[in-house]
Order: C-alpha cells, then structure tokens, then sequence
C-alpha cells in the first residue's frame, strides 16, 4: 500500500512545485508598491560566479515608491546597475555612487490591467501544471494491480489534493489582482 500512496505523494510535491514557481512569477509582476521582492531573479557577476543580488547588496525600501540597493562592496555598483537594468524589469537605477535607489513610478490604468492579465496567464499555467500532475497519478494509478476499490480511493486522493492546490491559486491570483487595482 505504501508504494501506491507515493504515487499520490509524488503529484502533490509536483502541485507544490507548481504552487511555488507561481509564487515566483507572481512576485516579480510588480504592483506600483516598492518591494525587495521585485528584484529576486537578478544575479551579478561576483569573483567569477553569477551570485543573487541579495547576497552581495543590501536591499531595502525607505518608502513606498523606493527601492534602495547599497552593495557590500562599492566597486560593485556598476555591475549591479548594469544588472538591473538588463534584467527587462522596466527599472532605471540611479547611481549616486554610494549606492543606487530605483524610484517606482505609479502604474497608469492601462499598465494595472496588462499586469492583471500577466497574472491571471501565469496563474492558469499553475493550474495547467497541478491538472498535469493529477493526469500523470491517474495514468499510474490505472496500471496498477490493485483492486479497483483501492484505484479509486487513491484517484479521490488525488482529486482532493488537485482542489486544494487549484483553490490556492486562485487566491493567490484574487490577491495579486487585488495588489495591481489597488492604487
């Protein structure tokens, strides 16, 4: 029985992957509001390896329409810089050779509902990943050589585990859709 029960295991931890890549993604699409979130993906070259903004800068927001980056090491602020702004996140750091400040303008109308539909897209790619995870149980689930009572227990399982991830993107997106409209 167990080895049946890891089928399940394993397409929930592919839902969590799901539900993780889309905290990601969701996190990036920037809602108008400063946030150190917003430069998550950027890497630098660092002595040779390509290493997380955060590990080499301090980041921060003094306000809400400022992000400020003040690198460990001042001869790094060109590189971060250079960075940022090839990074295709729309963000024009300011160098004041201290340290760089990012000024977040506010979002027009037009811009919040393109974001709004950037979310919803990425949200409905989470949902298509868990659905893929719950096909892939199911096939396995039929192969096996149980009986057919123990194939549906675990085919419920499954199901329960696709609702309960579907339900979470769907708040995740009401809060992101929530954060962009909201001026």
């Amino acid at each position: 029985m167990e080895n049946n029960q890891e089928i399940v295991e394993s397409a929930e931890l592919n839902m969590m992957a799901a539900i993780s890549h889309l905290e990601t993604e969701i996190a990036k699409i920037r809602a108008g509001k400063a946030n150190p979130i917003m430069l998550k993906g950027i890497t630098v070259e660092y002595y040779g390896n390509m290493t997380p903004l955060t590990q080499v800068a301090s980041v921060n927001t003094p306000n809400g329409q400022t992000i400020s980056i003040q690198p460990w090491e001042k001869d790094m602020l060109d590189v971060i810089e250079n960075s940022i702004i090839n990074s295709n996140l729309g963000l024009n750091p300011v160098n004041n050779g201290e340290s760089l400040l990012i000024n977040i303008p506010p979002l027009t109308e037009e811009r919040r509902i393109e974001l709004t539909k950037l979310a919803k897209s990425e949200s409905e790619s989470a949902k298509v990943s868990i659905r893929n995870s719950r096909k892939d149980a199911n096939n396995k689930i039929k192969n096996l050589e149980i009986s057919d009572d123990l194939k549906s227990n675990l085919e419920i399982d499954t199901q329960e585990l696709t609702d309960k991830y579907i339900k979470k993107v769907d708040e995740m997106y009401s809060l992101k859709e929530k954060d962009i409209l909201t001026l």
